[in-house]
């Protein structure tokens, strides 16, 4: 009874040292030509919208401090043809 109760404590202290704290959402950031970025880590890039012209698309990246940032840039869309 006393390893069952060790086993249980035990793997239940190993998922709560695995369990994320919750973060507020980062605050989007609009790109300008010239800004300095840390990026550490791209988390995740939106895709792109199907037209034929500049779109946004938000990147969402992890600095070299482990902050969570999103970066908001122009693409050219999918929808483009020749």
């Amino acid at each position: 009874m006393k390893k069952f109760l060790f086993l249980t404590l035990s793997l239940t202290a190993s998922l709560s040292a695995h369990a994320q704290p919750s973060t507020a959402p980062a605050e989007v950031v609009s790109y300008a030509y010239g800004m300095h970025l840390d990026i550490a880590q791209v988390l995740n890039i939106t895709t792109p919208a199907d037209v034929c012209g500049p779109t946004p698309v938000q990147m969402t990246y992890r600095d070299s401090q482990g902050e969570t940032n999103v970066l908001e840039y122009s693409l050219i869309g999918n929808g483009c043809t020749n």
